[in-house]
Formats: structure tokens, C-alpha cells, sequence
């Protein structure tokens, strides 16, 4: 029996959620949930207007959130380079936590009334350093376990990150209210030990073959000549313009699913019950239902599922429109959307992982996923257009038969991905 065929069925799907790898996911995951929030996203923005800044100022604050989409910049130095003592992979890991912790701390203790300059400064920072621990940890689950575990590893990483994005979110808000700014970004920045001391205790991946040492401009121009020479020119580009197709439907609905909601005749208590706290769980329980049956079944097969599943649950919101106020209807719609969204994110990060290169982890994975979120930041500017041309209804059915093209390409293919996602 080959390691491959080990992972099949039950078996498989108890070898990969038993392994260690799986327990130090979740930190990691944990790790870099805590921080979003926190430096590109509402508790940030909800501190500094609570001491009165102005919105124009605010909105300039949200460009840090770039570090995140253009990570794949910087990768190839963290394929290129390892720092002394934890190894490649490790040691940048932990000096990306380390330095986000302390710009954390710094923000804390800066107050943005006097010093706003010097906190943009440090927000800057925390994100440079998130979006490089994001880098690391995934080439680091890349690297640590076979493809058929990547599911599982995904799924656990989810539930990290997801907790994460509680803490760093409506707790956080909670702990402002009770004991101010200071206090609740030092507790914030104090909770980045759990994924520092994970670092610590986890074990370097496995190098699998000799990583060849380039010159730091083939460091920047090797992993994308790897990639196009490994699959071909017209085979490479079908594999990105699959990945930037796969979410598509996902993508074009969710810059809007906010004032939906509120047009729909949902209260903000609503909102935050149905969608923030319930669905969350439900795109957990999604994700794990993901990681088991990419543990034991074909790629292949799972990724129609997924894009199917995308698309179909863009429909359930016609029940939210069709039935406005109707609190069932939010549950179900809500319900649909999140359990295909965590199932097809999990499946997507295996297919993705299965065409880096180990040489290129870091650098090929973050440009893959740069690109499966690029269509959502093109699309978002236009989904509000589309609406007002037509109808919430309209543009949820759009939504849903923008999956074709990831469907057709899917099935050009098939038979060149094969059923262990080798190309």
C-alpha cells in the first residue's frame, strides 16, 4: 500500500486529522485570526472613531490592508532565505509573531489624538507582519504533511483562525467598553504567545529534495519560471484563471450581503446573531466536513461539489428576498451559504497546495491566493451597480451562473489535474 493510497476512506481521514500537524494548525490559524481585525479591519476603525477621528482619516488607515493582498511581493525572499536556529520555515514564523506582537503593544500605548502619525506606523507594521506570518503559515502546512492531509490541516487552521477573529472582534469590543484601548490591545497583543510558543514546540518541515540556492533575483523570477515550465504556458494559465474563477460566485455577493441584510428588514441584532455568531460556526462545520472528504475522496469530484454548492446557496438568499424580515428565511440562507463557503475554502486551499512546488511554497501558494481573491476586489465596485440596475433577486441568480465558466474550464482539466492533484 502506497502513503497515497493510506490516506484513502476512514483511515485516511483519521491519519489526517490525528496527526500533530493537525493540533499546531490550530494555533496558527489562531495566531493569525487574532490579529485582522485588530490592524486592517472594524475594531481598529471602531477605536479611532470612538476618539472622535475623522472618517477621511480612517478610511486612508484601510489601505494597510494591501499588505495582505500583495504579500506574494515578499514571499520569494522567505523561500530564499532562512534566518539561524528554527530553520527555514520556523524561524521566519517566529520573528513574523514576535514582530507583530510588539507592534501590538506599540499601538497600545499610542495615543492616535497626539501621535497619529506614529500609529499609522505601527498599524503599517503589524500588518506587514501579519501578512508574512499568513506567508509562512502556509507554506509551512504545505510542507508538513502529504496533499490527502491538507484538508484537515485546512479545516483545523479554519477553526484557529475563526476564534481568532472572535477574540480580536466582539471580545475585544467587549474588553474596550469594560477597560478601554490600552488595556485591550496589551490583552490582545499578550494572547500572541499561545502562537509564538506553538513556533516553538512545532517541528520543522521535512526538506524534500535539495532546495537550490539562486541569487536574490532568481529568487524573485524562479518560482514563476517553475511554475510555467512545470506545466506548460497554456496549462499554467488554465490553472490560475481556474483559481480566480472558483470563488467567483462567492465573491460577487459578499461586498453587498451587509446592506442586503439591512435592505432586506433585519435589524443589526439580527445580523449579528444570524450572521456573526451562527453562521460562523456553521463555516466551521463546513470546513471540517471539507477536510474529511478531502482526506477520502477525489480532488476532482470535490471541486464540482464545492462550485456547485457556492452556487446553489447565492440562491437560498432569494428566500431572504422574496421573504423580507422573515427570520427563517435569514437562517436558512444563512445556513446554506456559510456551510458551502467553509467546505469550497477548504477544498480550494488542497487543489492550490497540490500545484506549488516545494522549492516555492511560500511564494507560488501566496500568489495563488492573491489571485482566487483578486476577482472579489474587482467585482465588489460593481456589484452595487448591478443592483440598482436590477434587483437583489436578479443579481443573486447572476451570481449563481457565473460558476459556469469555473465549471467548464474544470472539465478541460480533468484529466490533467488527475485524481491526486498532480498536474
Amino acid at each position: 500500500m502506497t502513503d497515497t493510497q493510506s490516506y484513502k476512506g476512514w483511515q485516511g481521514i483519521k491519519r489526517a486529522f490525528g496527526t500533530p500537524s493537525a493540533a499546531t494548525m490550530l494555533f496558527f490559524g489562531f495566531g493569525c485570526g487574532l490579529p485582522f481585525l485588530l490592524i486592517v479591519g472594524g475594531t481598529l476603525s471602531t477605536w479611532l472613531r470612538d476618539i472622535g477621528l475623522a472618517l477621511s482619516l480612517i478610511g486612508l488607515l484601510s489601505f494597510a490592508s494591501f499588505f495582505y493582498v500583495l504579500k506574494f511581493l515578499w514571499a520569494p525572499l522567505l523561500d530564499r532565505y532562512a534566518l539561524p536556529l528554527l530553520g527555514r520555515r520556523r524561524g521566519w514564523l517566529f520573528a513574523a509573531q514576535f514582530l507583530l506582537m510588539l507592534a501590538l503593544l506599540a499601538m497600545a500605548y499610542t495615543d492616535p489624538t497626539l501621535h497619529l502619525s506614529t500609529l499609522i506606523a505601527f498599524v503599517a507594521l503589524a500588518a506587514f507582519a501579519g501578512a508574512t506570518q499568513d506567508i509562512v503559515v502556509d507554506a509551512y502546512r504545505i510542507e508538513i504533511a502529504e496533499l490527502h492531509s491538507q484538508g484537515a490541516l485546512a479545516a483545523t487552521y479554519t477553526l484557529g483562525y475563526r476564534i481568532g477573529l472572535i477574540l480580536g472582534g466582539a471580545i475585544a469590543l467587549y474588553f474596550a467598553e469594560l477597560f478601554g484601548w490600552q488595556i485591550t490591545y496589551t490583552v490582545m497583543a499578550a494572547l500572541m504567545l499561545l502562537p509564538l510558543a506553538a513556533t516553538l514546540l512545532a517541528r520543522e518541515p521535512a526538506t524534500r529534495g535539495a532546495i537550490r540556492k539562486v541569487t536574490l533575483g532568481e529568487a524573485f523570477i524562479e518560482p514563476f519560471h517553475e511554475f510555467f515550465s512545470r506545466n506548460g504556458v497554456l496549462l499554467a494559465l488554465a490553472f490560475l484563471l481556474f483559481v480566480g474563477l472558483f470563488k467567483f460566485p462567492d465573491q460577487m455577493i459578499g461586498v453587498l450581503a451587509g446592506p442586503f441584510y439591512l435592505d432586506s428588514g433585519y435589524t443589526k441584532a439580527d445580523i449579528a446573531t444570524v450572521s456573526k455568531l451562527y453562521g460562523v460556526w456553521l463555516g466551521i462545520g463546513g470546513a471540517f466536513l471539507g477536510g474529511v472528504c478531502v482526506a477520502a475522496f477525489d480532488i476532482r469530484r470535490l471541486l464540482v461539489v464545492a462550485a456547485v454548492g457556492v452556487a446553489l446557496s447565492n440562491l437560498a438568499f432569494l428566500l431572504m428576498a422574496q421573504n423580507p424580515s422573515e427570520i427563517w428565511a435569514f437562517f436558512a440562507a444563512i445556513t446554506a451559504d456559510n456551510l458551502a463557503q467553509g467546505f469550497a475554502g477548504t477544498v480550494l486551499v488542497a487543489f492550490m497546495s497540490g500545484l506549488t512546488n516545494q522549492n516555492f511554497t511560500a511564494t507560488q501558494y501566496a500568489l495563488l491566493v492573491s489571485l482566487a481573491n483578486l476577482p472579489g476586489k474587482f467585482v465588489g465596485g460593481f456589484s452595487g451597480y448591478i443592483v440598482e440596475q436590477s434587483s437583489y433577486s436578479a443579481f443573486f441568480l447572476i451570481s449563481a451562473v457565473s460558476v459556469i465558466p469555473a465549471l467548464l474550464l474544470l472539465a478541460w482539466l480533468w484529466k490533467r489535474i488527475g485524481a491526486d492533484n498532480q498536474a
